[in-house]
């Protein structure tokens, strides 16, 4: 068994679903609304999260779409008033639980949530009477059950950030058991999002020396068994190496994250159907060829670090390694292969250039500069 306390208490191991009824008391959560989607309903994972519960009432919401939107707030909202809830159990991926972090945000604060938006200047705006959250995740992705962070899709059509302390699950049930179903293109898809969040955070200039010692190490442990997760779904060790390196990325980006998630959130703004782990694997090439030109990068050594911790010979090798890595996966060729097209460009650079992420790359891009790595990125 670990117990991590590092931004939150964590439970990671096998079988760790089974605290779930003791970090609800320990939270004075005594009424929970069970924030889910209808592919975990169906997976009968959130009936293993209300049976874990025991004593614990629960009612459940499941309408969070594949990319969380401001309506399915509302929703999940009206559902928690309407079975008078007292605290969010988010049992899903990632869409899940940004959907119950924009609910503990809407649920507890006047106004329309973009209103707490960080590119908005909303942050300051949300406060401590945030609904209390767990987070049970069944992907190794986003790792947003440690996060500080949500991305929703807003009614402008904008996807944004809303970031605040406050939004920190108050416990995250980390149990690989969780994912043993998940399809492998989704393994492969989450797990890409997993090693993005490490690689893009250790690249960051930020200093935050503790953040970029996890971000190697999940690095690590994503590179060396995703593809034992995705061919073999029972793996239960790889299974468990990824669960880490989905929450090790997430531990890590409190740093900042770049280019990558500047041009995917806009992307999926543009086409919420588009997934958002895949466009992060569509995009890491291109963004570390941009990003090794940078003086941060270079006097970090921060390439050849990462290659160490990937197994390669030299820091030059890392983004071709991304893309072997994303073909043996039977990930897309590229962005074209996903439907997107050159006309899409200038509003996906345009949302990119307004992301929360794009002032935390270590090497600030131009319009021209994203245009590039867009076209790169068309195929690889």
């Amino acid at each position: 068994m670990a117990q991590i306390n590092y931004i939150t208490q964590i439970h990671i191991e096998i079988g760790a679903l089974t605290h779930l009824r003791a970090e609800c008391e320990r939270v004075g959560i005594t009424r929970g609304l069970i924030v889910t989607d209808v592919g975990v309903v169906k997976a009968g994972l959130a009936a293993k999260a209300e049976s874990a519960l025991g004593g614990v009432a629960a009612a459940v919401f499941a309408d969070t779409p594949s990319n969380p939107t401001e309506a399915a707030v509302r929703a999940g909202v009206a559902a928690y008033a309407a079975a008078n809830c007292d605290g969010l159990i988010a049992v899903g991926g990632g869409s899940a639980i940004d959907c119950a972090k924009g609910i503990a945000i809407a649920a507890a604060h006047p106004g329309p949530l973009t209103t707490y938006a960080t590119i908005e200047g909303g942050s300051p705006r949300i406060t401590p009477a945030c609904v209390p959250l767990i987070a049970v995740p069944t992907t190794a992705g986003t790792g947003s059950e440690v996060a500080r962070g949500a991305i929703i899709i807003v009614d402008d059509g904008r996807k944004l950030g809303f970031h605040s302390w406050h939004l920190v699950p108050k416990a995250a049930i980390c149990d690989p058991e969780l994912t043993l179903g998940l399809p492998p293109l989704l393994t492969a898809a989450t797990g890409m999002d997993a090693i993005a969040h490490c690689m893009e955070t250790f690249m960051s200039a930020a200093f935050n020396p503790p953040a970029d010692g996890i971000a190697l190490d999940g690095l690590a442990r994503g590179w060396a068994h995703i593809e034992r997760a995705t061919s073999n779904g029972q793996d239960v060790e790889a299974r468990l190496m990824m669960m880490s390196a989905s929450m090790q990325g997430a531990m890590a980006f409190q740093k900042g994250l770049g280019c990558v998630h500047s041009l995917s959130h806009s992307l999926g703004g543009v086409n919420p159907r588009l997934h958002h782990g895949t466009l992060n694997a569509m995009f890491l090439p291109a963004v570390i060829a941009f990003n090794a030109e940078s003086d941060a990068v270079r006097k970090e050594k921060r390439l050849a670090r990462m290659a160490q911790a990937m197994g390669l010979g030299s820091g030059s090798d890392v983004g071709a390694a991304v893309v072997e890595m994303n073909a043996r996966l039977g990930l897309p060729t590229g962005l074209a292969a996903m439907g997107v097209e050159q006309g899409q460009f200038a509003k996906v650079i345009q949302g990119a250039l307004a992301d929360h992420c794009h002032k935390t790359n270590p090497r600030l891009a131009s319009a021209a500069d994203y245009e590039a790595m867009l076209s790169t990125s068309m195929t690889h």
